[in-house]
């Protein structure tokens, strides 16, 4: 039987503010245990939350950039449930009318070896509030409780099932994670929690209409880990039902480790939280001039940038998408074009999506702090247009130029100068080369003007070979074509 996997991801995003979404408490990460909880985290007699404004904001802007409708006025609901790490026996989160309503993420997914553009449709992102984090490394028989993320301000951003395969899950998961980190909302910041996700995941046979019983497993916080997890679990579900089992509907975690997911608890749903209105926080009121107040501020989007790279640089939707998958990326380009010019625009796409690409993928490192600034690739760019070294030997001094770690604009120029790159364009120096490279290979000779015509990229070998590589190839085939045909 042929089974269809049915996949849809809920992402808990921590919002970029210096506090908490309901009280003055720090969000910085990594203080001492329980050195950020306040009275109003901990819910102690009296005290009364007060909604932080800038997550709203933050809310607001990530509505703004996936398209989605803005609620002129949502709720505040307890949702209902024991943890050690939860003080106040709830969660205050929204329910029935979210702030952020509908929406959609594209990205370009890799499949066969081709690109295809993806939407997957948002059902809502609301507002809601951490837990605290149980400790279990450091204590022997007992777990410890840190409350400093209680109270952390959360967007909880849910997707419909629309996709159907690990892989296209992790390619929107990273599209979001880029979304968020590019309007500067969330730092992105895996290993310290500030983008989760939550997958659920269930199979169908192949054309059946009606879903799969689902699972949710839980707290992933890495794309690696996403894809074993849901990898993992859809074998898991479809050995269950193949040998006469049924799937239950369920919570699991994944054991990195171990590779597999465990049950961790059976999974409720909405009605299992009582969900009711907080009788502390009144609804939340959006004005319409807010939300243009919000939007005034926004930077320019990726798929607004997209748009543009095509129409100003002609570039390609491939190469505008694969340079716009990060803010960092795009400015690095932009950076690139105006210092080179905007002839050079392929080039510097080319570039950056190979060498430079490969380089900091190899050394894994952000292009943040890339060693090559795009002054320093600008320049070696206009050495290619104009002659002074070929394509070939830039790729020597660029990696020359990464090894140095300098910061001096005209790096380039000092190395082709000391290491002796500069490319040979003299027409008598490259007439003699020919003539010795025509000489020495007569068989190659008489194959070409015996109609053999790929034997010349042997005798340009020969040329360059001769010439060290710094042969201006263009000049040299010409030459070579002259002289074979005279």
């Amino acid at each position: 039987m042929q089974w269809e996997v049915v996949i849809g991801l809920e992402t808990h995003t921590q919002l970029s503010t210096k506090s908490k979404i309901f009280s003055g408490a720090s969000t910085q990460f990594g203080a001492e245990a329980n050195t950020q909880a306040s009275p109003v985290d901990l819910a102690l007699p009296g005290v009364l939350p007060v909604l932080n404004r800038g997550a709203v904001e933050r809310a607001i802007q990530f509505g703004l950039a996936v398209n989605a409708v803005i609620a002129p006025q949502s709720i505040f609901a307890r949702k209902n449930y024991f943890y050690p790490d939860l003080p106040k026996g709830y969660q205050i989160s929204q329910f029935e009318i979210p702030v952020v309503q509908g929406g959609k993420v594209s990205f370009m997914l890799e499949k066969d070896g081709k690109s295809e553009l993806r939407t997957v449709q948002l059902t809502r992102a609301h507002l809601e509030e951490d837990a605290g984090k149980s400790l279990h490394e450091d204590y022997q028989g007992m777990s410890g409780i840190d409350l400093n993320r209680a109270g952390t301000p959360l967007l909880e951003i849910v997707t419909e099932p629309d996709m159907r395969s690990a892989a296209e899950a992790v390619a929107y998961a990273k599209a979001l994670h880029s979304l968020v980190m590019w309007l500067g909302i969330c730092d992105g910041n895996m290993q310290e929690g500030s983008f989760r996700c939550d997958a659920n995941v269930s199979v169908r046979p192949l054309g059946q209409a009606a879903y799969g019983t689902r699972s949710e497993i839980k707290n992933l916080n890495s794309f690696r880990f996403l894809e074993e997890a849901i990898n993992y679990e859809v074998r898991r579900q479809i050995e269950v039902i193949e040998d006469g089992g049924k799937v239950v509907q369920e919570t699991r975690l994944y054991d990195p480790d171990k590779k597999e997911t465990r049950s961790m608890r059976s999974k409720e749903d909405s009605q299992d939280y009582r969900y009711f209105p907080d009788p502390d926080l009144p609804p939340l009121v959006i004005a319409a001039e807010w939300v243009e107040r919000v939007r005034a501020t926004m930077p320019e989007l990726p798929d607004a940038m997209r748009e543009r790279f095509v129409r100003e640089f002609g570039l390609s939707e491939y190469d505008a998408a694969v340079l716009t998958q990060s803010k960092a990326m795009a400015r690095y380009f932009e950076a690139v074009t105006v210092k080179a010019g905007k002839e050079q625009a392929k080039p510097a796409a080319n570039w950056l999506m190979g060498d430079l690409s490969s380089a900091l993928n190899r050394e894994n490192v952000d292009i943040t702090q890339a060693p090559v600034s795009a002054a320093q690739l600008a320049v070696l760019l206009q050495r290619i247009a104009d002659g002074t070294i070929s394509t070939k030997i830039a790729k020597e001094v660029f990696a020359a130029m990464w090894d140095a770690k300098a910061t001096q604009e005209n790096l380039a120029d000092e190395i082709i100068e000391s290491k002796g790159l500069k490319q040979i364009s003299d027409s008598g120096a490259l007439e003699k080369i020919v003539d010795d490279v025509l000489a020495a290979n007569a068989k190659s000779v008489e194959e070409f003007r015996a109609g053999k015509e790929q034997a010349i990229n042997a005798l340009i070998g020969q040329a360059m070979k001769a010439s060290k590589g710094k042969a201006n190839p263009a000049q040299l085939t010409a030459l070579l074509k002259q002289k074979l045909t005279a």
